[in-house]
C-alpha cells in the first residue's frame, strides 16, 4: 500500500502540485467569502442538556466487569447515544446500542456500561500501555463536578482493559498527562462487551454542598468504523466540549475524603561511556531515593510535591542540527511538569524545560592556560518542586508552583592534576502564581505571575500577565486578549529592563464558518525567557483567518475543512516591514476512512532582522510552498501514509523538498511496529555562517553562504504488551543533517548579498544523532510500578560532509555510545487504604 501511496504523489510533479494547490486555494477562498453561507451559520440551536440519575447504594459492587449483579438492577439505565463521528447526530444502529448505569456510596462513584455489538469480531481490543488507547474500542465518562461547563475529568477504559484518564479545560483542551488511581475491569461476551469502574472521591474535586449537581457525558469509540458516540449530543460546529455535557443528578450527602497519598521510589543506575581518560571512570553507578506527595488541603485544593525527583527514565530528546538564530524548543517529558499544569499554562508564560534542563542563565567557566574541563554540567539538579492547585465552588481557580534547583559547578583540572571548581549556575528558585476566575458563558479572566530568583549577584526576573476570554450567550462570538509585562532586575552585568506585550483576538468560533482577526505586539525589551520561551521580541503582527467546516459528509467524504490565512509582520522599533504570508489548506476524510490534507503558501520578499545575528537586515527571498499528505485507514492491521512538500525561492534559484512515509504494522493485539522515514534536501539556500574582520577598517563583516543541505530522519518504534498491566516499548531514532557551503557572500547595508572571495571554508557541518529508549513497565498494584530502562545515545558533529546516509549511519554506530541501565520502583500508598488495613 505504501508503494501505491508513493505512486499517487510521485506522478504529480512539483509544478503540477502547485497548480493543484492553487485550485484548492481559490476554491477555499470562494467558499470562505460566500456571504450567504456566513450569515446562515450565525444562528445556532440551543445545546441539548439530558439528565442522568445516580442511585445511592449501601453495598459496593465488585469491580470485575460483570454487571448482571443484583445490585445493578436498582440503578437507572441511560441509553440513546448519538454519533459525533462520522455522521454527527445519527442514532445508534440496532444491535450496537450503549447503556450506562451509575451508583455511588460514601467512598466513590461506580459506573457500569454495556456496549452491544452484532458479533465479537467487531470489537477492536489491542493491548496498550496505560494512558494509550492503541487500536481498541473504549468507553469513558467525563465529570464536570462544579458544573462550570469549562473543566472536567475523564476516565476511560478500553475493550482490552487498559486505562486512560485526562483533565479537560477551556475549549475542550485535553491534558492526558493527568493521572488518578481508580479501578476498572472489562468482559467480552456474546452481546458485545461490558465495563465496570470505581472512581474514588479522592480522584475528584467537588463542592461541599449537600445536593450535588454535576455535568456528565459518556463517550464511546468503535475503532473499526472510526465511530465516536456520546450520551449527550455534541455538535462539532459548536465551540467547546465540556459545555456540551448533560447533567448528573441524585448525588447527595457525600464528603470529600482525606486525600493523602505517598509515592516513595528507589532507583539505581549503571552508566557506561568510553572516556578512556586517566581519572575518569568509564562505568559509574548511582542509587537514588525520593518521594512524591499528594495531599488534599480541602475539597477543592490539592498539594502536589516531589522531593529529590528522578527523571532519568524519561524519553530522550530528538536532537537536531539547528541552523536558525533561535533556540530549539523541546517537548517536556517529565511527568511532574506535564500533569495537572493547565492553570500554569495560562498566558503562555511557562516553559517548564527552564527548570533543571534548559536554564536561560548559564555562566561560562574560564579556563586558564593548561587547564581542561573534567566536568561541566548543563543541567541543574532539582531539589524539590511543589504545586498547589484547585478551584472553588464559585469558579475561582488558584495555582501556586515553586521549584528549587541546586547550584552547578564546573570541575577544572590543570596539567599537574590539581582541580578547582567554578560556579556556572547559582541556587535558583522558580515560582508561578495564577488566579483564574470562571465567568458566565464559558468565559474567564486570569492573572499570572512568574518569578525567578537567583542567589548572589545573578539577575532576577519577573513577568506578569492579565488574560481574558469572553463569549456571548450562544457561544458564537469570542474576544480574548492578554497583556504582559516583564522586568529584569539590574545587576553588575545586566541592566534593569521592563518590557511590554499584548495580543488581542476577535472572531466567530461556532458554526460551519469561523473566522478571527488577531493583533500581537511585543516591544524590544519584553523578555519572558527565564521561565518561558519567546524566540524573538520587537514585532507587531496582524492576521486574519477564515475556515469552513463541513462535518456532515457527502457521497465522497465524511468531513471537510478548508482555511485561508493572511499574516503581516512588522518590526516594532524602529518600525519596518518584516514579512507577509498568504496561506490556504484543506483536510478531508473520505468514506473509506482514508484522509487527505494539503497546504499552499506564498511569501513575497521580506526583511529578516534575525538571521544576521547582529540586527542587520537580510532581504529574505520570495517563497512558494505546496504540500500534500495522504493517510490510510488507521484501524487496519497495516496502515500508513505518504507526504510530499515542495518549496521554491527566487534567490539563487533555491528549492527544497520534504518527502517520506510512515507506517504501522499491528501483528497481533499484543505486538506492533511502526516506522517513519523522511528525506529533506535543500538546494541553493542562503544563510548566515559567521563574521570576519575587515583588514582595512577593522570592522566586523557579516558573512552568508549559498549552501546545500540534506536531512534524513529514520525512526522505529515497537510495542509488546504481555497484558494490560505489563509491557515493553522501544523507540530508536537516527537523525542525520549536513550543510555544504558553495559560495560565500558579504551582507551589505541594504540587506543584499555580494560575492566575496578569500573565505576559508570552515563552516561545513555534518551532524548525527542516534538514540534508543527501551522500557519494561509492570504496574504491579494501583498507582505502583516497576520500570527497567535501557538507553543508548550518541551524537557527533564534524566540519566536513561525510556524504551518503549509509556512511553517516555507520559513523554514528561506531562513535562512542553512552549506555545507561536503570531500575526504578515506585509504590503508591493511599492513606485511607492504609487506615482500613490497620483496622483489620
Amino acid at each position: 500500500m505504501i508503494l501505491q501511496l508513493i505512486a499517487i504523489v510521485g506522478v504529480i510533479s512539483p509544478l503540477k502540485l502547485i497548480w493543484l494547490m492553487k485550485k484548492i486555494f481559490f476554491f477555499s477562498l470562494v467558499v470562505v467569502l460566500n456571504t450567504k453561507l456566513c450569515l446562515a451559520q450565525t444562528i445556532k440551536p440551543d445545546i441539548i442538556i439530558r439528565k442522568m440519575n445516580a442511585v445511592r447504594t449501601d453495598k459496593a459492587p465488585k469491580v470485575d466487569g460483570i454487571i448482571e449483579e443484583e445490585i445493578w438492577k436498582n440503578a437507572v439505565e441511560s441509553v440513546e447515544f448519538s454519533e459525533l463521528k462520522p455522521v454527527p447526530g445519527r442514532k445508534e444502529k440496532p444491535g450496537q446500542q450503549t447503556a450506562i448505569k451509575i451508583l455511588y456510596d460514601n467512598s466513590g462513584i461506580y459506573v457500569a456500561a454495556r456496549m452491544n455489538e452484532t458479533n465479537s469480531d467487531s470489537i477492536a481490543r489491542e493491548l496498550a500501555p496505560r494512558d494509550e488507547i492503541g487500536n481498541a474500542d473504549f468507553i469513558g465518562i467525563i465529570f464536570d463536578t462544579y458544573l462550570d461547563k469549562i473543566n472536567g475529568n475523564g476516565f476511560f477504559v478500553t475493550a482490552s482493559g487498559s486505562q486512560f484518564d485526562a483533565k479537560y479545560s477551556t475549549g475542550g483542551n485535553e491534558d492526558d498527562n493527568w493521572n488518578a488511581v481508580w479501578e476498572s475491569a472489562v468482559k467480552i461476551d456474546a452481546k458485545g462487551w461490558t465495563a465496570e469502574m470505581r472512581i474514588p472521591y479522592s480522584a475528584l474535586r467537588f463542592s461541599g454542598n449537600d445536593i450535588q449537581k454535576w455535568g456528565v457525558n459518556v463517550i464511546r469509540m468503535r475503532q473499526k468504523n472510526q465511530q465516536q458516540l456520546s450520551w449527550n449530543p455534541i455538535d462539532p460546529s459548536n465551540n467547546g466540549f465540556i459545555n456540551q455535557s448533560g447533567e448528573l443528578l441524585g448525588i447527595s450527602n457525600i464528603k470529600a475524603p482525606v486525600r493523602l497519598s505517598l509515592s516513595p521510589y528507589v532507583s539505581s543506575y549503571v552508566n557506561n561511556y568510553p572516556y578512556n581518560q586517566p581519572g575518569l571512570k568509564n562505568t559509574t553507578s548511582s542509587f537514588n531515593g525520593g518521594m512524591d506527595i499528594k495531599y488534599g488541603i480541602n475539597q477543592s485544593f490539592t498539594l502536589d510535591m516531589t522531593l529529590v525527583p528522578d527523571f532519568g527514565q524519561v524519553q530522550s530528546d530528538n536532537q537536531v542540527l539547528n541552523l536558525s538564530p533561535f533556540e530549539v524548543q523541546f517537548d517536556e517529558n517529565r511527568q511532574f511538569f506535564t500533569e495537572g499544569t493547565e492553570l500554569f499554562s495560562k498566558g503562555d508564560l511557562f516553559y517548564s524545560r527552564r527548570i533543571g534542563v534548559n536554564p536561560t542563565f548559564l555562566q561560562s567557566a574560564n579556563l586558564n592556560a593548561g587547564e581542561k574541563f573534567v566536568k561541566n554540567p548543563i543541567e541543574s539538579k532539582i531539589i524539590n518542586a511543589t504545586k498547589i492547585s484547585g478551584r472553588t465552588a464559585k469558579g475561582l481557580g488558584i495555582g501556586f508552583f515553586n521549584a528549587v534547583t541546586n547550584r552547578m559547578d564546573a570541575t577544572i583540572e590543570d596539567k599537574n592534576g590539581n582541580r578547582r571548581y567554578e560556579q556556572t549556575q547559582p541556587l535558583t528558585n522558580y515560582n508561578i502564581l495564577v488566579f483564574d476566575q470562571n465567568l458566565k458563558n464559558n468565559s474567564s479572566v486570569s492573572f499570572i505571575n512568574t518569578n525567578v530568583l537567583r542567589q548572589g549577584s545573578a539577575y532576577d526576573a519577573n513577568v506578569s500577565a492579565l488574560d481574558f476570554s469572553l463569549n456571548d450567550k450562544k457561544n458564537i462570538w469570542n474576544i480574548q486578549g492578554t497583556g504582559k509585562m516583564s522586568n529584569i532586575n539590574s545587576t553588575g552585568t545586566v541592566n534593569d529592563e521592563t518590557g511590554y506585550s499584548y495580543n488581542l483576538r476577535f472572531g466567530k468560533q461556532s458554526g460551519k464558518f469561523v473566522y478571527n482577526f488577531m493583533q500581537r505586539l511585543t516591544d524590544d525589551k519584553f523578555n519572558p525567557n527565564d521561565l518561558g520561551i519567546l524566540f524573538n521580541n520587537n514585532f507587531l503582527n496582524n492576521s486574519v483567518f477564515g475556515e469552513i467546516n463541513l462535518f456532515k459528509g457527502k457521497k465522497v467524504y465524511n468531513e471537510f475543512h478548508a482555511f485561508i490565512r493572511a499574516f503581516y509582520s512588522q518590526r516594532f522599533k524602529p518600525r519596518a516591514y518584516q514579512n507577509l504570508e498568504l496561506s490556504s489548506g484543506m483536510y478531508m476524510q473520505l468514506k473509506n476512512l482514508w484522509s487527505v490534507n494539503s497546504n499552499i503558501e506564498w511569501n513575497p520578499e521580506g526583511n529578516d532582522f534575525y538571521e544576521s545575528r547582529n540586527g542587520k537586515v537580510f532581504k529574505s527571498s520570495e517563497y512558494k510552498f505546496a504540500g500534500m499528505n495522504v493517510r490510510s485507514n488507521r484501524s487496519k492491521k497495516y496502515s500508513g501514509g505518504v507526504f510530499a512538500y515542495f518549496n521554491f525561492k527566487d534567490q539563487f534559484d533555491g528549492r527544497g523538498y520534504n518527502t517520506g512515509f510512515y507506517q504501522n504494522f499491528r501483528f497481533s493485539n499484543k505486538f506492533s511496529l511502526g516506522n517513519d522515514i523522511s528525506y529533506e534536501p535543500q538546494i541553493n539556500y542562503a544563510g548566515w555562517v559567521g563574521s570576519v574582520t575587515d583588514g582595512l577598517s577593522n570592522n566586523q563583516q557579516t558573512i552568508f553562504s549559498r549552501f546545500n543541505r540534506q536531512t534524513v530522519e529514520n525512526s522505529l518504534d515497537g510495542k509488546y504488551s504481555f497484558n494490560n498491566k505489563m509491557g515493553i516499548t522501544i523507540t530508536a531514532r537516527h537523525y542525520w543533517s549536513n550543510r555544504t557551503n558553495k559560495d560565500f557572500y558579504l551582507l551589505n547595508g541594504d540587506g543584499r548579498l555580494s560575492s566575496i572571495t578569500g573565505i576559508k571554508n570552515e563552516y561545513d557541518r555534518n551532524f548525527n544523532s542516534f538514540n534508543v529508549d527501551m522500557n519494561y513497565t509492570w504496574q504491579f498494584a494501583p498507582g505502583s510500578e516497576l520500570t527497567i530502562t535501557w538507553k543508548d545515545a550518541s551524537a557527533s558533529e564534524e566540519f566536513e560532509n561525510l556524504k551518503r546516509y549509509n556512511n553517516n549511519f555507520n559513523h554514528i554506530l561506531n562513535s562512542p555510545q553512552n549506555n545507561s541501565l536503570s531500575f526504578k520502583v515506585l509504590y503508591y500508598v493511599d492513606y485511607l487504604q492504609l487506615i482500613k488495613k490497620r483496622k483489620f
